[in-house]
């Protein structure tokens, strides 16, 4: 009676362990193999156009991530050297290049829809002549834009820097700096550009 009990009480710790286990039976669906699409298969690709968004791969329109950065990269650049000069009562000044392009762009598909977005921090270079007693003198400085995503641009905020200037007094330069933050409203429309663009992709 005693063989029998442990008997039994072996057979059910057997099998409570392997219960959870999935053994591999004749039955068990095959895994699929990878197919090569035909000539024809393209041709019935391109005569019933996708009505889901994403990869022809991605048909359910589940998760799908695209990296935009060589795309937003150019773009930035090229929409915030577009500015052009601004004019000040004392002189005048324009982007010259964008030293520093930080960030990612993105644009994911999920469940069907298209999302886009963005994180970034940019340095902008400028250039110009301020009129500093009777003189003109050449000022170079470069403009910080603080770090921005998608949505937040009516929040975009800067920090003017200057070069080394000779013969600069500090209320010189306080104005100087004071005129190159009307660079702000400017930079923030090109990226509102950008961002509008980013969202017809």
């Amino acid at each position: 009676m005693e063989g029998g009990a442990a008997a039994e009480k072996q057979n059910e710790a057997t099998a409570s362990y392997t219960y959870w286990v999935r053994e591999a039976t004749q039955d068990a669906a095959p895994l699929p193999l990878p197919k090569k699409l035909t000539s024809q298969d393209l041709n019935n690709q391109a005569n019933n156009p996708q009505t889901h968004l994403g990869s022809a791969w991605n048909r359910a329109g589940t998760w799908e991530e695209k990296n935009l950065n060589k795309w937003a990269n150019d773009r930035i650049k090229e929409l915030l050297v577009s500015v052009g000069s601004l004019e000040y009562s004392g002189g005048r000044a324009e982007v010259a290049e964008v030293t520093r392009c930080s960030g990612d762009a993105f644009l994911v598909t999920v469940r069907n829809k298209k999302r886009v977005g963005y994180t970034y921090e940019l340095t902008v270079k400028v250039k110009g002549e301020w009129l500093v007693g009777a003189e003109k003198k050449v000022v170079k400085g470069h403009i910080d834009i603080l770090e921005f995503s998608f949505g937040e641009l009516d929040d975009l905020q800067i920090e003017v820097k200057l070069s080394e200037v000779k013969d600069l007094e500090q209320q010189d330069k306080q104005r100087i700096k004071q005129d190159m933050k009307q660079f702000l409203q400017p930079l923030r429309e090109k990226l509102l550009q950008f961002e509008q663009e980013l969202k017809e992709l």
